[in-house]
């Protein structure tokens, strides 16, 4: 069963484990380096559908799709899909989705939901973030049992992000090779403090083609965010894009390697055709 543990860690991975926004400016930590952050107009953002393919040690897992679209009320919202494929659906069928509304300017979360279908479990966890009252609130359901499984209603500041919010406000960001950045982010039970890295420039072979990128460490795991010893590494193209093309997370030699590759993207008009 070790191939279909390792996508479950997928799934905390890719929906609860990427790098999240500032509430505020990105405050960068190198030498000169400058405390803004740069958008890229006219690029990101933008409608758009992002699909991957999920492998583990070096074997198909599965596949994710990350989907960005305009929302009501001045929102994003941003929906990933997820499930397993191959022998791991045989062993472990995992069908998950995950629902985010961003507002339009810092990405700030204001609502999540996670509708997780993982073998014999079927769980549905939302959380709401109430700016005004400073407050968020979490609620874990067994959906087979209608009974709910887990409450929180931590503190949260001004403005807090879920982790997809915290992948699209990364992508607006410009860290260079050796700058860092220290950014507030909730699962929903807590706030915590997440240093990001930006590493080295690298250059990244796909489907799609070959990418220049920046690879980015998110100091989430041993203990930070979550208690799993791993080490959490994004590829953004070095471009106005800001392409996720790459997502991999490095745990212990038991469990091994888990890379999610970009294979396909669409934008505007035909990312909006797909999501409907």
């Amino acid at each position: 069963m070790l191939t279909a543990r390792a996508l479950s860690v997928v799934t905390a991975t890719f929906l609860l484990a990427v790098p999240p926004p500032s509430a505020l400016r990105a405050q960068v930590s190198s030498p000169g380096a400058s405390n803004t952050v740069a958008v890229a107009a006219g690029q990101f953002p933008l409608p758009e559908s992002l699909y991957y393919t999920i492998e583990w040690r070096l074997w198909y897992a599965g596949n994710a799709r990350l989907t960005l679209r305009p929302g009501n009320d001045q929102h994003w919202q941003s929906d990933v899909h997820l499930e397993s494929a191959g022998l791991v659906s045989k062993l472990y069928a995992i069908n998950d989705n995950y629902v985010a509304q961003l507002d339009t300017t810092r990405f700030c979360a204001d609502d999540t939901s996670f509708d997780a279908r993982e073998g014999k479990v079927h769980k549905f966890t939302t959380v709401n973030y109430d700016y005004h009252r400073h407050q968020a609130s979490y609620v874990e359901r067994d959906m087979l049992k209608n009974t709910v499984l887990k409450t929180a209603q931590p503190e949260i500041p001004a403005c807090v992000t879920d982790v997809i919010g915290g992948l699209m406000r990364l992508r607006t960001m410009h860290l260079e090779p050796g700058q860092s950045t220290q950014m507030p982010t909730s699962d929903g039970k807590k706030v915590v403090n997440v240093k990001i890295e930006a590493q080295e420039r690298e250059t990244i072979q796909t489907r799609l083609g070959k990418f220049q990128t920046v690879r980015y460490e998110a100091n989430i795991f041993n203990g930070v965010l979550y208690k799993r010893n791993a080490r959490m590494f994004v590829w953004l193209t070095d471009d106005p894009r800001r392409l996720p093309v790459q997502i991999r997370v490095r745990m212990q030699f038991v469990i091994g390697t888990i890379t999610l590759t970009l294979d396909k993207e669409e934008h505007s008009d035909k990312a909006m055709a797909a999501i409907r």
